[in-house]
């Protein structure tokens, strides 16, 4: 025991201050994409021309932050000229329609609904569902539950059973052969409940968007409440969200 204590005293405490301490990280992070609004149509053609997931609209001169998987190919093609991304890594939405966004996004605290923080402001509990992901978005929101964020202190917890959830926490494209399993799952959940697509296959269909084996867009199946966008999004910013959409405003 004595030994225990004495490593305890030597460790200190592992556990991160924030929200109460910002946290930088590190300068390769990509974040939330600065735009410039007055930069050429040709320079953001040829961003458009280049990105992947077809998120870039040109004429609009916006990110469409449900579809980007952040891979920086934009900033590379146009220089920085037509955007380059920080490290906010405040990246959640209430609403599908606000991460298509030209740098800045709403305050996701006063968007949210304010029986969902009367209900679940001091305790959620959530089932998470992969739903033919990657296991990136799973392994990034698993860190949560580490000594350095340690969520349940905040009062979130994910829990083994959809009946014991106050709401599911859906990654991955949704395969069509995980379809029912999630609606089997989303039904389990006692009301009211609340739904979070977090990455953006679950929002859009990420890398695997326009294959006819996937479903792509989770709020086509089920509403949606919270959208956290990434590939995968980072812990801090599945923490951000949650505290913002749940704690805060």
């Amino acid at each position: 025991m004595l030994k225990v204590i004495q490593n305890r005293i030597e460790q200190g405490c592992k556990t991160s201050n924030y929200p109460l301490e910002p946290i930088n990280l590190y300068h390769r992070y990509r974040g939330l994409p600065v735009i410039d609004s007055e930069c050429s149509l040709d320079i953001v053609q040829r961003c458009a021309d280049i990105c992947p997931q077809d998120a870039i609209q040109v004429e609009a001169k916006t990110i469409d932050l449900g579809k980007c998987t952040f891979c920086g190919q934009c900033e590379v093609e146009g220089e920085g000229a037509f955007a380059r991304f920080s490290e906010d890594f405040g990246l959640g939405a209430a609403n599908r329609g606000d991460l298509i966004t030209q740098g800045t996004l709403p305050d996701l605290a006063a968007h949210s609904k304010q029986e969902f923080k009367k209900l679940f402001g001091r305790s959620l509990q959530l089932r998470q569902v992969s739903a033919a992901g990657c296991n990136s978005c799973e392994a990034d929101t698993n860190v949560l539950n580490t000594p350095f964020f340690d969520l349940s202190r905040f009062g979130i917890d994910f829990v083994a059973s959809p009946r014991h959830a106050d709401g599911i926490h859906v990654t991955g494209p949704i395969s069509k052969n995980m379809r029912q399993a999630l609606l089997d799952t989303y039904d389990a959940v006692p009301s009211p409940k609340i739904v979070i697509a977090s990455g953006c296959c679950s929002i859009s269909g990420g890398p695997f968007y326009g294959s006819d084996e996937i479903i792509g867009d989770l709020n086509s199946l089920i509403p949606v409440d919270l959208y956290i966008p990434g590939c995968p999004p980072h812990p801090l910013t599945t923490l951000h969200a949650l505290l913002k959409f749940f704690k805060q405003g």
